[in-house]
């Protein structure tokens, strides 16, 4: 019997998982010897549970710290690593290549055909060049498409499993007891409260085979991936609908898997566009003629609502973003920001002299941000502190900038606005008409 071949696998509790149970669990030929861990906090020093891993792994797979991936590979006498997380400039991605073969191994990107898992229902897609670029808002509007047309759709999310794996293998949320029985944090609160908000259901967890199965269960006539992290999607997909950024022009073709999310798209929505520079916006366009020109281009916006902008106007204020957003996905601002310059703020303070624990570090870690507090929320624990560092603040208002209320989550001892954001096409081709001749080319109109 030939020696199985000893793998590592980097990733972020996410990609990684996905791309073991697909093609290692059972696997006789491979033995996945450890995981590594980063970009999210205090998710290193686990391990993979057996329950999981499955009958290859009685004492499940450690997953250990990328930082240590030289020792590692000596450690565990690896043959092969395996990329599998997302976000990544095209320099870290041949960064860490260019690490593992110093050690001697094989360095591996898994593509499609190897992860994607095919669904016995339609498929659409919703992913992105980078991280921030409007994903959430571009599955709403999907969603509230499809559901005009009559479709009865079942969503189903990126991975974000930082709890109990166990537990977490298959989650369906439909109301918002849900949310506290999954012990969700800031981050996946962001992505299920507004499907619950529209009573419609959303899957996630850690076995995505197992969670397909679960919502093809409840037949639906319409599966919609709700991609994260600019992630390609884990499921074969009949409609791929990508979202560039051009406040980040030229980040389509120069980030991992970005670019291949670009490249396979059926549809590239260009978001944005109200509050983006004139060239940059053309840059997005250029770099799409060259490298997709048969993808359909929506050109789109997201315009910011507040519920009452009185509140704003002449005052100091804190600005609080999505957390992912600001950190691996670089970017300096957000809603936020654009809301409490267009509604007349006296002052943007800066968060960072207020903040306490790992909240500091994050700003150490991510030292481009300034004026802006990202909404850090992987943990109970990480949550006070971002409480904490809020009510230490000398602010007069607090501007919520992420896809949630905060409020819900956390007591502020200030006076909060909320910011929305919606995605609205802007001239045509529009959401409607792409879909329609979809469902039509299913059989799905009525």
């Amino acid at each position: 019997m030939e020696k199985r071949r000893r793998v590592i696998i980097l990733g972020a509790a996410g990609r990684d998982f996905h791309n073991f149970n697909t093609f290692f669990r059972n696997n006789p030929d491979y033995e996945v010897v450890a995981f590594t861990a980063t970009q999210i906090p205090d998710i290193a020093g686990r391990v993979y549970p057996a329950e999981l891993a499955g009958p290859l792994y009685p004492n499940g797979i450690p997953i250990e710290e990328e930082a240590k991936l030289p020792e590692l590979v000596k450690k565990y006498n690896a043959d092969e690593i395996v990329l599998a997380y997302s976000d990544l400039p095209h320099q870290y991605v041949m960064e860490r290549a260019s690490m593992a073969l110093a050690t001697g191994t094989d360095f591996k990107l898994m593509g499609p055909k190897s992860t994607m898992v095919e669904s016995t229902k339609p498929v659409i897609s919703i992913c992105a060049i980078r991280t921030g670029s409007g994903k959430s808002q571009t599955t709403r509007r999907v969603l509230d498409v499809l559901r005009a047309y009559g479709m009865k759709v079942i969503s189903i999310r990126h991975p974000m499993p930082y709890g109990d794996l166990v537990a977490q293998k298959v989650q369906r949320f439909s109301d918002y007891s849900d949310l506290d029985k999954y012990e969700c944090t800031i981050e996946e609160r962001e992505e299920y409260e507004p499907h619950i908000d529209r009573k419609s259901v959303i899957y996630a967890g850690v076995d995505y085979e197992a969670i397909l199965r679960s919502a093809e269960a409840e037949n639906p006539d319409v599966i919609l991936w709700d991609g994260g992290n600019n992630d390609f999607p884990f499921y074969k997909s009949d409609l791929q609908i990508v979202v560039v950024d051009p406040h980040r022009p030229g980040h389509e073709v120069s980030y991992y898997p970005g670019m291949a999310n670009l490249l396979m798209a059926d549809v590239i929505v260009i978001n944005k566009e109200e509050t983006a520079n004139r060239d940059d916006i053309e840059t997005v366009r250029k770099n799409i003629a060259k490298w997709n020109p048969n993808a359909i281009v929506v050109d789109a916006a997201s315009p910011i609502f507040v519920d009452d902008p009185s509140i704003i106007r002449g005052k100091k204020v804190l600005v609080v973003e999505d957390g992912p957003t600001l950190t691996h996905g670089e970017m300096r601002y957000g809603a936020g920001y654009v809301a409490a310059k267009k509604y007349g703020a006296k002052e943007l303070i800066d968060p960072r002299p207020f903040a306490v624990g790992s909240i500091v570090s994050t700003y150490n870690k991510y030292n481009h941000l300034d004026v802006i507090l990202p909404a850090m929320g992987y943990g109970d624990k990480q949550i006070r502190e971002l409480e904490e560092t809020i009510n230490n603040s000398d602010a007069d208002v607090v501007v919520i900038g992420t896809p949630i209320d905060l409020r819900r989550v956390m007591k502020i001892n200030k006076p909060a606005v909320r910011v929305r954001y919606e995605l609205q096409e802007i001239g045509e081709p529009t959401f409607e008409e792409i879909l329609k001749d979809f469902l039509a080319k299913k059989g799905l109109l009525k």
